[in-house]
């Protein structure tokens, strides 16, 4: 059942980029922010409303660093999602897993240095070919971008995924002290909301176009706050390790959606290069969190 919770959940994400993509035509990035935070925390109000969950947190200070980090990750995103194809948007925030494996190779390097007064770990040399790899697809993929002179969302949305690590382990972090998920999505969406009304009154509020048009910021928040959810439920219910490998390796589901939305919704033109850049990343990011998860059985 937990892969089916994943796989939905990556669907939902990816059909969530096709609604940015529509209503960055009539919003800003920082309105979408707005409008995404706002209903997502009105729908986690409700749903912990029903099953009784309190939304009152003693480590406040814990949600505010995961808002602050998930919110310009998911502002990098949005904008990239707006500027470039959907699936090179996509495939840049899913780098989250080779992001990780960048800061725990950092971490066994920092302990081999003189005085770092940590015990030494041992270099894992495999997990070190995947990261360069997985960069190698990283410069393929943005060669067009790069051609097209859209090196800002590439940058930004590159960008997204080191952030969008930082938050993944924040939250992992908020689950190993109890929290449960539906607060710490509220307080997410919370996030969103007070960051982007407030870029918002920088930039200032676009024109309020057709209901019809603004009726795409709706799914876009019910969307984002369903697409958590069934990933969390899907790691909830992944009961061994191997169950746990399987459910992280199906995230990148998300970008075969995000490609076939590219394809046949936007008519996106990548280039062998852009697709093989792609598939690398989705490659090196599996091999990633297996040779991290073997590290972990290791270490253990």
């Amino acid at each position: 059942m937990q892969v089916l919770w994943m796989v939905v959940g990556a669907f939902l994400f990816a059909t969530m980029g096709v609604c940015i993509k529509y209503a960055a035509v009539y919003f800003n990035t920082a309105e979408i922010v707005f409008y995404r935070g706002l209903i997502g925390m009105l729908a986690l109000w409700a749903l912990s409303s029903s099953q009784g969950i309190s939304l009152k947190t003693r480590h406040p200070w814990m949600h505010a660093w995961r808002s602050l980090v998930g919110v310009s990750a998911l502002g990098s995103w949005f904008y990239a999602i707006s500027e470039m194809p959907l699936a090179s948007a996509m495939t840049l925030n899913y780098m989250s897993s080779i992001w990780i494996a960048v800061f725990l190779l950092a971490g066994a390097l920092w302990t081999l240095l003189p005085g770092s007064g940590r015990p030494r770990q041992p270099l894992n040399i495999p997990l070190l070919i995947t990261i360069v790899l997985g960069f190698g697809g990283v410069v393929l993929m943005l060669q067009p971008s790069f051609a097209q002179e859209q090196t800002l969302p590439a940058l930004l949305g590159l960008g997204s995924g080191v952030l969008s690590a930082m938050a993944y382990m924040q939250v992992v972090a908020l689950s190993r002290i109890g929290e449960p998920e539906a607060r710490t999505v509220f307080f997410f969406g919370a996030g969103c909301t007070l960051a982007g009304l407030v870029a918002c009154l920088i930039t200032g509020f676009s024109p309020w176009p057709s209901w019809q048009a603004a009726l795409w910021l709706l799914p876009v928040g019910l969307l984002a706050a369903g697409g958590q959810l069934c990933m969390t439920r899907a790691y909830a219910s992944a009961k061994t390790s191997r169950g746990t490998l399987v459910v992280a390796n199906l995230q990148y589901s998300g970008i075969v959606f995000a490609a076939l939305y590219s394809l046949f919704l936007f008519n996106d033109e990548l280039g062998w290069e852009g697709w093989l850049g792609m598939s690398l990343i989705v490659l090196c990011g599996i091999a990633a969190t297996i040779f991290r998860a073997r590290g972990t059985t290791a270490a253990s």
